[in-house]
């Protein structure tokens, strides 16, 4: 497997510890890890089973607002 050399600062090196113990992996599985997720980032496992899963009578589908409620936007 490929190797990669990297040069940190020191309090962001213990914070990447901090982070990798915290998730019981080695730090080289962490740096991995972070990387591989901004690269190709992913939902979840399961993720798909959360759709229609709140059960809170307060949450309710506004329905069509029209444009009527949209909010003027600033050229640039």
């Amino acid at each position: 497997m490929p190797q990669i050399s990297l040069y940190i600062d020191e309090a962001t090196l213990r914070k990447i510890v901090g982070a990798a113990a915290r998730e019981k992996v080695s730090i080289s599985k962490w740096v991995s890890d972070q990387l591989k997720s901004h690269i190709d980032p992913q939902y979840p496992k399961d993720f798909e089973k959360l759709f229609g899963s709140i059960t809170d009578e307060t949450f309710t589908d506004p329905g069509d607002q029209g444009l009527s409620t949209d909010h003027l936007r600033m050229d640039l």
